[in-house]
């Protein structure tokens, strides 16, 4: 059980510090109204979740035990590749900063928005949380329970203080605000072993 709360955990940490579309609008929503308005969408992934959850793990129940096993070895391949990719980012330079729609509505529901159009949470599911979950819960319920709990504990604490972090922005400086990237990218490639050595025992 301790090593499925620590992958949730570890997961969970890579998708907050990881640069997205959430990301993006976090900075855009901060630079609108601040961080005290923009702190209930830290909640977005807890919301619109859930359908995506339910639906892929529908999906996986039914699907065969072998291929389930090839789904989490793609996980892992595809955790290396984010892994891969974060490290070619830093070492092209400071990644490019996008502003947020100014139209955008000013609530949790757009964050939701931002959420569901993210193609991050089908991955995720399909891919890595899905996979993992499948596995465990036949003979280890609480263990597939704690992945799902140590993710969502870290994305959605981790979601909070990165609002609060780019409220900060000025003051803390564009290094000390990437130097978490890195760490994420270790994370992710250890990851990818993890899921691509449990596809093949």
């Amino acid at each position: 059980m301790i090593s499925a709360l620590l992958f949730g955990l570890g997961f969970g940490f890579a998708a907050t510090v990881q640069p997205g579309p959430m990301q993006a609008y976090f900075l855009s929503r901060v630079a609108q109204v601040g961080r005290r308005p923009t702190l209930p969408a830290c909640f977005a992934p807890l919301i619109s979740d859930g359908p995506i959850a339910a639906l892929t793990l529908t999906i996986l129940r039914h699907v065969p035990a072998g291929l389930t096993r090839v789904l989490q070895g793609v996980g892992g391949c595809v955790l290396l590749y984010l892994a891969a990719s974060i490290v070619r980012k830093m070492s092209g330079g400071p990644p490019e900063r996008h502003g947020g729609d100014r139209s955008a509505p000013r609530s949790l529901a757009q964050a939701i928005t931002v959420n569901v159009a993210n193609p991050g949470p089908y991955l995720g599911w399909s891919l890595v949380l899905g996979p993992e979950v499948t596995r465990l819960w036949p003979t280890q319920p609480a263990s597939a329970l704690a992945v799902v709990v140590g993710f969502y504990s870290v994305l959605t604490i981790g979601n909070a203080l990165t609002i609060l972090a780019i409220g900060s922005l000025q003051a803390l400086g564009e290094r000390r605000m990437r130097a978490p990237i890195p760490i994420s990218a270790a994370i992710l490639a250890a990851l990818g072993v993890y899921k691509i050595v449990t596809s093949v025992v």
